[in-house]
């Protein structure tokens, strides 16, 4: 079984996946097969450009796939990291990110952008919200979606997370108090 662990960047996906590994899961990251399998075509201001399309066909890997591109290989199962894009601002801040690049990932993390097309590739999709756990919490909720706990997948189905309505919502608050 193929499972992707995506998220915008920023989510925890590495940290997850490294816990998982240590917990005996066969991971690897979508960057370690584009290489493998010879599926790099580029690279841009130090970001690898992967033909995701020709990785998907090409590779033979069943696990965990990390990386913000591995809902796209067309996995049995994609769990979708998500954090509040005010924290997510924060920690992509503290890696020194552009202005442009961080807000890049601030939107499409606010339009749900990963999960859209999550919904779109794969076979069965689940979103956790990481902004207030711990990467053992995390790690602990993708390990029960993957062996198929139903109560966790219950709490976890997509459609949940909802910052644009939490923004909006701040919002109007704000607007009554003035």
């Amino acid at each position: 079984m193929l499972i992707a662990l995506t998220g915008t960047p920023g989510t925890g996906k590495s940290s997850v996946a490294e816990l998982l590994r240590r917990r005996g899961y066969g991971v690897a990251s979508v960057v370690e097969l584009a290489k493998k399998y010879d599926c790099v075509v580029d690279e841009v201001e130090g970001e690898l450009v992967i033909d995701v399309e020709k990785l998907a066909a090409k590779m033979d890997f069943d696990g965990v796939v990390e990386g913000h591109l591995s809902h796209l290989l067309k996995p049995d199962l994609a769990i979708v990291l998500r954090c509040n894009p005010a924290v997510l601002k924060e920690r992509l801040s503290e890696r020194k990110w552009s202005e442009e690049k961080l807000m890049e990932n601030v939107e499409a993390e606010l339009l749900d952008a990963i999960l859209v097309e999550a919904l779109e590739h794969a076979g069965e999709v689940y979103e956790i919200d990481t902004t207030e756990m711990s990467v053992d919490e995390v790690a602990d909720a993708v390990d029960s979606i993957i062996r198929g706990d139903e109560e966790v997948r219950k709490r976890y189905k997509p459609g949940r997370i909802d910052w644009l309505s939490e923004l909006e919502d701040r919002l109007d608050e704000f607007v009554r108090k003035v």
